[in-house]
């Protein structure tokens, strides 16, 4: 439908969709920056959506049963931004939208979660909206099937463009949703036809509309400028019984001179470019001005959920005190008091039976205990399940047919499995953990990123952590992957020694709610090394005096995981030979570096030199072991300096010079 034919039949329409159009055009002129097509060619499904179907309190933005609204194409931000001033989120004023991309705005070139109320996600990394959406959907119906449907029932709409689905992680987000029918979800395609290098037909030729029915989806196409049919589409999407796509067909940069050009993708900075656009819309009115009946119409969709939300909270009153009590606590993300004890009796376990057992079996130890606790969890796998111990007995599986499960099987879809947990750790109500083999972490690193940027609380189980997984070989062994995690901003590294430091990595992880965690486990067993049983969390300090040297201190030993217990022989033997040796236990870097100065300087003093030991990279120990009063001449490390080798695990340390012989060599050489 042309702008001529859309303000004949659909005057208020028209310029109700071209108030998002108009403040999009002048945030990015004032920027001088932006992208300015995507709200212009989408503003008509945005306001269709938003007025008569989104159900949401612009004075409640944290409403538990509000849809959730995503736009995956975030370079699109506008239209959201110019959506929740125009509605009337308190936080999204009119000099937000004039600060547009600036420092200190809550107007981010893409959304970011934190910065404003109604921004479900962070999104900017095509594709990442569309995966992290299908989260959203998986806990809706996982708290529905725990709650109840008049708690729990609600939508989750996407905005999508043709990079979202060009990007990899959309086959894997789109086939889970597919597979898992979630039925309240909805995907609006903005089927422009147009990239930044022009037509799309230089670079994909996919039927997208096969392809999402291959994959189980619902689907439709329809003109995405026909307010009469977008409303239709999705009513029909709303009644489908599985995920639904609606494909809209639009034009980018609508009625400017960049309309279905790649130039329209961008910034629309040009001054008569923008007149002429104004004049084309039948919009008279200045920069940022928007007349006060099209404001207060708009305000009044965002008021209209206002007496629905007051109808929920009555049925959320008579819900019974405890029901509603175990609501409110999973979507605060309330913990149980009985999760201290819970951690305590593992700890004092494993210190009386003292396991020799692989830490991702003591992670499924501590699930075991966990998971009947904290009914929030919800766990799952990469195709890795009996590898990566994370399924408990009394989880049960999250299926089509079954939503009170609370374990997900993800197939062999790392990153999809990470976005889907943003998802879920964003919608609220879940807590969720899943798993695969370290190496794998780069299949999921970029929704890694995310939850680290976003401080969304998912626990990333990452076994098989080293050349420790033996015969696999240098392709499934990590080397560089520690090091690398450890770089992220905002990303909690836990590298536990045994059972116990398992238990209280664990502990850290659940009652961490800004930021992720990601559990560094074993393939191979491990000797229980912390053998009296103390209440006090020392993974907490990130590292810790694991033993003290007997003799006069000449030697410090500083090391994580696995190789933990080689500093334990190591330490034995050099004492035997009259070097006094402290052994320091550093299962995180991050947490290490967060405490008080007074405390790092008693279990790194001066003086003594220091070896760490890791089956890893070197990169990043460098400021434990010449920085915190070291020195260089004083400072060693025994690890990895190139990929691994297939064999068993303990031909592979000795070739490569992980052993207590090489460290005592090491420290020998460093006296």
């Amino acid at each position: 439908m042309d702008i001529a034919t859309l303000r004949e039949r659909h005057p208020d329409h028209w310029m109700r969709s071209t108030a998002i159009r108009v403040l999009a055009l002048d945030a990015v002129a004032a920027a001088n920056s932006g992208h300015s097509g995507m709200p212009m060619g989408m503003a008509d499904i945005a306001t269709v959506l938003w007025s008569k179907h989104l159900k949401f309190d612009a004075k409640a933005p944290g409403w538990a049963d509000r849809d959730r609204f995503i736009i995956s194409n975030g370079h699109g931000s506008m239209l959201l931004y110019a959506l929740l001033h125009l509605t009337g989120f308190e936080d999204m004023t009119l000099d937000e939208l004039k600060n547009f991309r600036q420092w200190g705005a809550r107007t981010a070139g893409h959304p970011e979660h934190e910065y404003a109320s109604g921004i479900e996600t962070t999104t900017g990394p095509l594709g990442q909206g569309l995966a992290t959406s299908i989260g959203m959907a998986i806990a809706e119906e996982s708290l529905r099937a725990r709650f109840g449907k008049k708690i729990v029932d609600h939508h989750t709409y996407v905005f999508a463009g043709d990079g979202c689905l060009m990007e990899g992680v959309s086959h894997e987000a789109i086939a889970m949703a597919g597979h898992l029918k979630l039925s309240k979800l909805v995907l609006f395609f903005d089927d422009n036809g147009i990239s930044i290098d022009g037509d799309i037909s230089k670079t994909d030729t996919t039927d997208q509309i096969k392809r999402f029915e291959a994959c189980g989806w619902h689907t439709q196409s329809i003109d995405g400028h026909d307010p009469d049919a977008i409303d239709a589409a999705i009513e029909a999407a709303k009644r489908a019984g599985k995920p639904s796509l609606i494909a809209c067909k639009t034009h980018i940069a609508l009625g400017s001179a960049a309309q279905d050009t790649g130039k329209g993708h961008g910034a629309l900075t040009d001054e008569k470019l923008i007149k002429d656009t104004r004049e084309a819309y039948g919009w008279t009115h200045g920069a940022f001005e928007i007349p006060s009946d099209i404001k207060s119409w708009w305000e009044e969709v965002g008021h209209r959920g206002a007496a629905e939300r007051s109808e929920w909270n009555d049925r959320l009153e008579g819900l019974g005190a405890g029901k509603r009590k175990q609501f409110e606590e999973a979507m605060t993300g309330t913990l149980p008091n009985k999760l201290t004890s819970t951690i305590r009796n593992v700890k004092k376990q494993a210190a009386e039976e003292r396991p020799n057992v692989a830490t991702r079996k003591s992670s499924e130890l501590v699930l075991e205990a966990v998971n009947p606790v904290v009914k929030e969890t919800l766990g799952g796998s990469a195709d890795l399940t009996g590898s990566n111990n994370t399924l408990t007995p009394d989880l049960g599986v999250f299926s089509a047919d079954d939503r009170s499960g609370r374990y997900i099987h993800y197939g062999i879809r790392e990153h999809g499995m990470a976005a889907a947990m943003n998802g879920m750790a964003l919608h609220g109500g879940i807590r969720p953990y899943g798993g695969t083999f370290l190496c794998f972490a780069d299949y999921a690193r970029p929704a890694m990123r995310i939850s680290a940027l976003m401080g969304a609380p998912v626990v990333y189980v990452m076994t098989h952590d080293s050349i420790g997984l033996g015969e696999d070989g240098p392709t499934h062994q990590p080397v560089e992957h520690l090091a690398s995690l450890r770089a992220m901003p905002n990303m909690q590294v836990i590298r536990p020694c045994d059972t116990v430091e398992t238990a209280e990595a664990w502990e850290i992880a659940l009652r961490t709610t800004n930021a992720p965690t990601t559990l560094v486990l074993t393939r191979q067993g491990l000797p229980t090394l912390r053998q009296k049983h103390q209440s006090k969390n020392l993974v907490e300090q990130g590292a810790y005096i694991l033993a003290e040297a007997d003799a006069k201190r000449q030697a410090v030993l500083l090391a994580s995981g696995s190789e933990v217990s080689l500093a334990m022989d190591a330490k034995a033997m050099l004492e035997e030979k009259g070097i006094g040796t402290r052994v320091v236990s550093i299962p995180s870097f991050e947490l290490f570096a967060k405490a008080d100065e007074a405390y790092r300087r008693r279990v790194l003093p001066t003086g003594a030199v220091r070896v760490g030991i890791e089956a890893a990279a070197r990169f990043g120990w460098d400021r434990w072991l010449m920085g915190e009063r070291g020195r260089d001449a004083k400072a060693g490390f025994i690890g990895m300096d190139s990929f691994g080798g297939s064999a068993p695990a303990e031909v592979l340390y000795e070739k490569f010079g992980i052993t207590a012989n090489h460290v005592v060599a090491e420290v020998e050489r460093l006296l």
